[in-house]
């Protein structure tokens, strides 16, 4: 053996406690070794057999073997048994792959820059050896999951996976019968007073994730009642605008009908890697849709659809004038209705009037009243882009 191997041996149990200290010290879940001792020592015991694997197998470059990839496998799995989130798995891989490459350098330095063919050497097998080890633990990790979690949980945990850019997304993909796709359509359904307990909603998720076949997670909204569904809808990427596919208003309305009360969704289109991003468009859009109980004309809601509003949010002035419009239209009757459905069927005066099951005079009457109390002429170019954006405020609880 040469000199950096016997070097990294000499180390082995510095190393391997070094390990677990810093596993203690950074994530969560490893906190409780400093009263568990047994526990402890399995994870040390762990550490000492990985690095004495290295050294034993580096030097005439062999492949770890299927009963080393069933071990590390099987401390993937004690660890997800014991409750320790994606989160801090990932945490864990790399703090172990940083902590193993600082160690091949300290025994460089020991030996004065040592040997580069031995160098070389322990790196061109770290490399493939360490992802062989990682997919040998994740499986083991997953294995678990799948055994513990509800389906529903772990196609939660797959759409969390993909929004926070995780790899272990395409882990998690084929044990709930997913294909992932490189670009999504990111709906964040808006539910402010959702009637349902947490037992029924579940039911009612797992209802739809059966019918779409698509990643969604449900988000409460503090300690209210109230919450977002989260749906990523697979995209074509040829057909990555509008329209978007046929799956993503009907999960919206699907989803409404179950809560039996008004909902907003907002989406945005995003690649894979880039589906955090696509998540804050999707949020604050959905936030600035209105409110509206499930029918079939019941849509999610673009940038283009609401990008005044937005806009408004941010320039105070703006946002305080559409406000004080808003309070014009009180008096009423009915008047915020009125013009929502006249703009929803693109001002024309028979579709609105049946719209709202009222006369056609009934409907002039109303749009006069408006024009009254703001000054605004509800058909003109001004009017629609002013009372347009003061409707859709008013209907998104603004």
């Amino acid at each position: 053996m040469g000199s950096l191997f016997a070097e990294l041996a000499r180390q082995v149990p510095a190393n391997a406690r070094r390990e677990v200290e810093t596993y203690v010290r950074e994530i969560p879940e490893f906190a409780s070794l400093e009263t568990r001792p047994r526990a402890r020592a399995e994870t040390l015991d762990y550490a000492v057999w990985l690095r004495r694997r290295t050294v034993e197998l580096a030097p005439d470059n062999s492949a770890l073997t299927e009963g080393d990839l069933a071990h590390i496998a099987s401390m993937g799995e004690v660890r997800a048994g014991a409750g320790m989130s994606f989160a801090s798995r990932q945490r864990v891989l790399k703090l172990h792959t940083a902590l193993m490459l600082r160690e091949i350098n300290e025994a460089t330095e020991a030996q004065r820059g040592g040997d580069v063919e031995e160098l070389m050497r322990i790196m061109a097998w770290f490399a493939p050896q360490g992802e062989r080890g990682i997919g040998a633990y994740s499986q083991g990790f997953v294995k678990v999951i799948r055994r513990r979690l509800p389906y529903v949980e772990q196609v939660a945990l797959l759409a969390r996976s993909l929004l926070a850019a995780d790899a272990t997304a395409t882990e998690l993909a084929p044990v709930v019968g997913m294909r992932l796709a490189e670009h999504y359509a990111v709906t964040v359904i808006r539910a402010p007073d959702r009637p349902a307990g947490d037992g029924e909603l579940a039911s009612e998720i797992e209802a739809l994730v059966k019918t779409y076949q698509v990643p969604v997670t449900w988000c409460r909204e503090g300690g209210g009642r109230g919450g977002e569904l989260i749906a990523l809808v697979p995209l074509d990427p040829d057909d990555a605008g509008p329209p978007l596919p046929p799956a993503v208003p009907g999960l919206l309305r699907d989803f409404a009908r179950s809560l039996g009360r008004p909902c907003a969704a907002g989406t945005a289109t995003g690649a894979r890697a880039e589906l955090g991003d696509a998540l804050r468009r999707a949020r604050r859009i959905s936030r600035a849709a209105p409110l509206r109980p499930a029918s079939e004309r019941l849509r999610p809601h673009a940038l283009a659809d609401v990008f005044v509003e937005l806009a408004a949010v941010d320039v105070p002035f703006v946002d305080e004038w559409l406000r004080a419009v808003a309070r014009q239209l009180n008096p009423g009757p009915d008047l915020v209705v009125t013009l929502d459905a006249y703009y929803g069927c693109d001002m024309n005066r028979g579709a609105a009037a049946r719209a709202l099951n009222i006369h056609p005079r009934t409907l002039d009457y109303r749009l006069r009243r408006v024009r009254e109390l703001t000054g605004i002429e509800p058909g003109s170019t001004q009017g629609v882009r002013i009372l347009s954006a003061v409707v859709t405020r008013r209907l998104s609880g603004a």
